[in-house]
């Protein structure tokens, strides 16, 4: 566990798998992959730091019958099913690694608190601050974050450059918005020197 100014704080990491990251997968986020360096030393600084690595996935029924209403075609028959439990799709992408004592969080919406049990986890382990790495800015991470902002946690921190978006304006855009609700938004660089 970590001490210090580290003590209550976790690291999440949002949505970091193949069928997102990969360029030709069902559900590719233009900027994903150039941020993967960045959120594997994300990792592996928190690992440093003692800070707990929590691997927030989207994993869906391969019916689909448990993804959102205006998502339910990319489930057809003959469709590749994007991140259905147990597919290629769905696994880290090479370099992150889930290693005992981390913590999988399995959602099927765009917040990672949306009807799962991270704020009990969060609360139960003595978690008040959160750092956020991942895809995609303007959906998971920005729905994640203000459910963080909402639920009084404190600070929230963004990596910017472990974070990423379809295209550079749109992690712009929704950086600053978050930006504006009291979020911390700090470069790798920065967070790893000090860190928020």
């Amino acid at each position: 566990m970590a001490s210090g100014k580290w003590r209550n704080t976790a690291l999440l990491v949002i949505d970091m798998q193949n069928d997102f990251i990969l360029p030709g997968g069902p559900m590719h986020v233009g900027g994903a992959q150039a941020i993967v360096p960045n959120v594997i030393k994300a990792v592996e600084v928190a690992r440093n730091r003692g800070i707990p690595i929590i691997w927030v996935v989207r994993e869906h029924d391969p019916s689909g019958r448990d993804a959102e209403l205006f998502r339910r075609h990319l489930y057809s028959p003959g469709k590749p099913k994007p991140t259905s439990k147990g597919s290629v799709g769905a696994e880290l992408v090479d370099g992150l690694v889930i290693e005992e004592g981390d913590y999988k969080l399995v959602k099927t919406r765009f917040s990672a608190f949306f009807n799962t049990n991270l704020h009990s986890y969060l609360q139960s382990n003595g978690i008040t601050s959160l750092v956020i790495t991942g895809v995609q800015t303007p959906n998971c991470i920005r729905q994640t974050v203000f459910d963080a902002v909402a639920w009084n946690y404190q600070p929230v921190t963004i990596i910017v450059d472990a974070t990423a978006a379809a295209t550079p304006e749109i992690h712009t855009s929704n950086i600053f918005d978050m930006k504006n609700i009291g979020v911390i938004t700090a470069m790798l660089e920065e967070w790893c020197e000090s860190g928020h």
